[in-house]
């Protein structure tokens, strides 16, 4: 209750009294929202702006101040497969825990989306803060039960050091963003400390996203195709398509360099695309049954428009669908089984092939195998690379040949480079190869010229 005393004119006064308690509740409500975060209940970039300010004008070379910027791997692939409920859910199980690791000297926030952050304060030594990675570690890498879904989590660390990595709000959350940025860059689920030259890295990175989105509105892209040979025959009976970029400044762009940017800027969906109506509008040029081969990347494949683009880029061409691969990595698959299986059923009712990439690399491979329309596996480059009548590698194709002649499905070695891998792989019945040993990735015209030599010259280039 609210008392007001209001003096009156010839002596006295009113007294008023009021019931404020919805005003307070709604002042305090007012308050918490600029606090803190509504979904989890953790402080927000502001309260950690304020926390971290006291605690930088404490800190010293004995007395640093960590700053530990957290992004949840592959955070996106939930929301996009299993909703956004089930991702809020995510969020606020991967918060509490975050909350019950956290030691006295450490404040936990929500920075917004799948990020969050630690300040640790009272730092002296480096092997302080890596003790607060392996428990973050050990705390976030759990299955988390989201309503009837059991979901695996990882994440990305970056951290920055004050005074060390700067003295200001400002200086440090910048720096530690760009210590996560580079720990996704190397791979995710892994962390890394700021370092000066990730400035100038950050900014090159911006510069040649900016590049490559100007490439792409100008059709500047090459598509190039590397060869796929019958191993028995020595036939060509298809290309796989991979986006080359040369730059009129820079010169040849590695893929290496440039599809990472376009993964993580949103431009690969576009690139795919573009890719893939180049690929099919080439190969509807060659001759006979030969097919092209296009990667998809795990953005793309989760567009539920995606078989409606391929069906497009069909029509565009006059392409017949049997002559159009799809290759998938396991990544794709990865977060909801179902609705990848239903886009590969859309795929497959088109008449569209559908191949299972860089075979072993994954963890569940296998498993997908019994469970998918696959219609060829390309076995990956690491296996052919040390392959020997005698080793490992030998034992490990044998059986993934074997098992996809049970499934009828094709096999492809990826990254063959010699006649002693050739000759291993048509021992196996390996169905077919690709690799430097016979071609590497060439524009368009050269493998036209190539589709239209003698046949007996194939067979000599590999013999």
């Amino acid at each position: 209750m609210q008392v007001v005393n209001k003096a009156v004119k010839g002596g006295g006064w009113v007294s008023t009294i009021a019931d404020v308690t919805e005003q307070r509740r709604n002042e305090d409500r007012a308050i918490r929202l600029a606090s803190y975060d509504t979904l989890t209940g953790l402080p927000n970039r502001a309260q950690l702006r304020s926390h971290l300010s006291v605690e930088l004008e404490k800190c010293s070379p004995d007395n640093q101040v960590a700053v530990l910027f957290l992004d949840m791997d592959e955070f996106k692939s939930v929301n996009d497969s299993l909703g956004h409920l089930i991702g809020d859910e995510l969020l606020k199980s991967v918060s509490s825990s975050l909350q019950d690791c956290a030691g006295p000297n450490e404040f936990v926030a929500r920075l917004g989306g799948d990020e969050f952050a630690l300040v640790v304060s009272g730092i002296n030594s480096e092997s302080q803060v890596l003790n607060v990675v392996q428990r973050i570690y050990q705390a976030v890498r759990r299955t988390h039960q989201c309503s009837s879904h059991q979901l695996p989590v990882d994440t990305s660390i970056g951290i920055a050091v004050a005074p060390s990595d700067g003295l200001t709000c400002d200086e440090i959350l910048q720096n530690a963003d760009l210590a996560m940025y580079d720990a996704k860059s190397s791979g995710k689920r892994t962390y890394r400390f700021f370092e000066a030259e990730l400035e100038k890295k950050a900014k090159d990175r911006r510069q040649l996203e900016a590049e490559l989105r100007k490439a792409l509105d100008a059709g500047s892209i090459d598509v190039h195709y590397q060869p796929i040979l019958d191993l028995q025959t020595n036939e060509i009976v298809g290309c796989e398509a991979l986006a080359r970029w040369t730059h009129p400044e820079r010169g040849y762009v590695s893929p290496a360099d440039f599809i990472p940017v376009a993964e993580q800027s949103g431009l690969i969906e576009q690139l795919g695309e573009y890719v893939l109506r180049a690929a099919c509008s080439e190969a509807a040029t060659w001759p006979g049954a030969t097919k092209v081969a296009v990667n998809v990347s795990p953005a793309q494949f989760k567009s539920e428009s995606f078989a409606l683009k391929v069906v497009a880029a069909l029509a565009q061409s006059g392409l017949s669908s049997g002559r159009l691969e799809i290759e998938i990595t396991e990544a794709v698959l990865i977060g909801d089984d179902q609705t990848a299986l239903m886009i590969l059923h859309e795929l497959k009712a088109i008449g569209v092939r559908v191949a299972l990439d860089d075979f072993g690399t994954g963890y569940s491979s296998l498993s997908y195998l019994r469970r998918f329309p696959f219609d060829k596996i390309k076995i990956d480059r690491s296996f052919i690379s040390d392959l020997t009548g005698e080793d490992s590698s030998s034992a490990i194709v044998r059986a993934v040949v074997t098992m996809a002649t049970e499934h009828k499905m094709v096999t492809t070695a990826e990254g063959v480079e010699t006649i002693e891998q050739r000759k291993i792989l048509q021992d196996l019945n390996c169905s077919e190869m690709q690799g430097f040993l016979f071609s590497r990735a060439r524009p368009g015209h050269e493998i036209a010229k190539m589709m239209a030599g003698d046949q007996g010259e194939r067979v000599a280039a590999v013999s």
